[in-house]
């Protein structure tokens, strides 16, 4: 088992630990906070919830935590040292000597520091060589982001095998070759922060203001591109030199408190062209564009499930599409009652298609859940009801896949209800796209009382819905393939 110290355990140190921990690495821990235990364990709460929804693959089973009063003791047997401390170069220089004269000579010594050069670490060590930056970004146990910095002092196969056990907790190692204080992340946010400060000062925006302003644009569109091929995009057909030729000029205008640029010369517009070739280049504009699509997309609809940011934006955007459309409402606000009921009604999304380019069979039992949903609303099953302790539970359910659903198609689900009396509740959802059937879903349901979890009769509102739907449907043929179990095509 692979050992990995932990030197200082406040957030970020609380976040290395998680992340070697939950990749199978024994964890030693070395803070002389008394509160440390805690803190480290409360970090590790967090880490143990959110990380392994991550991978759709087994996770190695977690490594053993310790905590160890010298500092001598938790870097024994380790082969990574990731020292955490305040930023403050004296104290650093101190507990390098420290881990030095106690570690393995071949253990690499890794220092989260955030401005702190790769040289000023290693001056007046015992071993400059076994020192490197390994700056993280908060939270460390799931942004993977490592601006791994290094010197002359550190050779190519010390950078390989850095390089490889970071890889290996999931994370992505950017070699900084050229050391520079900052390093290359904090340097963008920094020139941010100070924007964001003068914008302040100057009555221009408030803080959520600006919050708002990354979140709700430029914030997601960096998530997935980057800046540069962002601007590629922008660039159109004519690409990278044309965006630049467009908007470079503005770089000598007055819009930041910036204002030290460099000179707008054909030699940088050549070489930030030539890189961006070099990065993009395998893809059209149209492809980066349904990329970039395909991204925003997915990024924001997960927003959605969190109701937070722009997916709260969207969430409201819905409440407002619903109002007043067939989808809101109880029974007696249903029109025409004795055909199959409109409970369903929107476009596929990108993210529910699959590796065969049409709509995944998991996202068929999504959207015949919603109109389930809906129709449970629809008779009085609603979050109050289900609130004061009764709902439907799913006993069995059957789905046939007619034909391809693709994204971007308008698809409608109507639903008849077979059987609803007592406990039993028993639907059949037809999904269509203009006229054409694409699927069917067969949910046979019972009440339950939500404080026992066992079944029970439902509410006399909710039962007089049912009769009045089962009363206006009664002269509907039974539907094709209602109670069919799986059949081979002969």
């Amino acid at each position: 088992m692979k050992a990995a110290a932990i030197i200082g355990g406040g957030v970020i140190g609380g976040g290395w630990a998680a992340r070697f921990l939950l990749n199978g690495w024994d964890v030693r821990v070395f803070d002389p906070d008394p509160d440390a235990e805690r803190k480290i364990g409360e970090v590790m709460a967090n880490a143990r919830r959110s990380l392994p929804g991550l991978s759709d693959a087994p996770l190695p089973e977690e490594g053993r935590l310790s905590f160890h009063a010298e500092m001598a003791d938790a870097v024994a047997g380790a082969i990574w040292i990731q020292e955490s401390v305040p930023e403050r170069l004296e104290i650093k220089h101190k507990v390098f000597a420290e881990l030095q004269a106690a570690c393995h000579p071949d253990a690499i010594i890794g220092s989260s520091t955030s401005g702190f050069k790769p040289s000023e670490l290693q001056a007046g060590a015992a071993r400059p060589a076994q020192i490197v930056v390994t700056h993280p970004f908060n939270p460390v146990y799931l942004l993977p982001l490592i601006e791994l910095v290094t010197t002359s002092a550190n050779d190519a196969a010390q950078v390989a095998r850095a390089s490889e056990q970071l890889t290996e907790l999931g994370m992505y190692p950017m070699h900084v070759k050229k050391e520079i204080d900052a390093h290359i992340a904090d340097r963008f946010l920094e020139a941010v922060w100070r924007e964001a400060l003068w914008l302040v000062k100057d009555g221009i925006a408030t803080t959520e203001e600006i919050d708002e302003a990354i979140r709700m644009g430029f914030g997601i569109r960096w998530a997935q591109m980057g800046l540069f091929e962002t601007y590629r995009v922008a660039g159109g057909e004519a690409g990278m030199k044309h965006f630049m030729a467009q908007f470079g000029p503005a770089l000598k205008w007055p819009w930041t408190k910036l204002t030290d640029v460099p000179e707008f010369t054909d030699e940088l517009v050549d070489l930030i062209a030539d890189q961006s070739d070099a990065q993009s280049g395998a893809h059209s504009i149209r492809e980066l564009e349904r990329i970039r699509d395909n991204n925003l997309v997915a990024m924001m609809r997960a927003l959605k499930g969190q109701d937070w940011g722009a997916g709260a934006l969207l969430n409201k955007q819905d409440t407002r599409l619903r109002d007043g459309s067939p989808l809101t409402g109880g029974v007696d606000e249903i029109g025409d009652l004795s055909q199959p009921i409109l409970t369903v009604a929107r476009a596929v999304p990108l993210d529910w298609t699959d590796y065969n380019g049409h709509m995944n069979e998991a996202k068929y039992l999504e959207a015949f859940a919603a109109a389930t949903d809906r129709f449970m609303e629809l008779i009085g099953c609603d979050a109050g009801y289900i609130a004061s302790g009764g709902s439907y539970f799913t006993a069995e359910t059957h789905i046939r896949h007619l034909a391809e659903v693709h994204a971007g198609a308008r698809i409608a689900i109507r639903t008849r209800m077979l059987v609803g009396e007592g406990k039993k509740l028993h639907l059949f959802h037809s999904m269509y796209e203009g006229d054409e059937l694409l699927a069917t879903g067969e949910s046979f349901m019972l009440h339950v009382d939500l404080k026992t979890r066992r079944p029970s009769p439902p509410s006399r509102e909710i039962e007089a819905a049912m009769d009045q739907i089962r009363s206006a449907q009664a002269d509907l043929p039974y539907p094709d393939g209602a109670g069919m179990a799986i059949r081979q095509p002969g």
